[in-house]
């Protein structure tokens, strides 16, 4: 079940974040993985602002934020609590954040992730997402790249990817 996030999300969705980021530690991304979960005001932040969604009726065992970003929906963080992998629970938040960025007329989303993680660009690949030359990086995908730079996540390779909507 997906619903919007709601305040009395945020511990759980933070507990969600930390269990996911320790896959990364399984293949030597020690710095992602012992990452500070967002912060509680950001998600709150993102609640407020309806683009905040959670799956799980009770107890969110997974959740995803997006943004708009150049016109189009920026998914901006999904992550899955390790003990529910598997399920498709991934699949479905993105595929409910496509139906609420058409229904809203983005026409794509967009993303920026891990080239070579098994569960980050190959997986949005097989969702229908495109990677994106740096010739095609919008402005606002620029700015979250260099966010991303000076944060230290470039010690592996990243990339921004695309996926059409029509």
């Amino acid at each position: 079940m997906i619903r919007a996030a709601r305040h009395d999300d945020v511990d759980t969705m933070r507990a969600v974040e930390v269990a996911a980021g320790r896959l990364f530690a399984e293949i030597g991304m020690d710095l992602v993985a012992e990452d500070e979960p967002p912060a509680a005001d950001m998600l709150r932040h993102y609640i407020g602002n309806g683009r905040a969604w959670v799956y799980g009726a009770d107890v969110p065992v997974a959740y995803l934020l997006a943004r708009w970003v150049d016109g189009n929906v920026h998914l901006e963080q999904v992550s899955v609590d390790p003990g529910y992998a598997g399920r498709r629970i991934g699949v479905a938040l993105v595929e409910h954040l496509a139906a609420w960025a058409r229904e809203r007329g983005a026409p794509a989303l967009t993303l920026s992730t891990y080239a070579e993680v098994a569960w980050n660009a190959p997986y949005y690949e097989r969702l229908g997402f495109r990677r994106l030359a740096d010739a095609e990086l919008t402005d606002g995908l620029r700015r979250i790249r260099a966010e991303e730079a000076a944060h230290g996540l470039d010690r592996w390779p990243r990339l921004c990817m695309r996926r059409e909507l029509g």
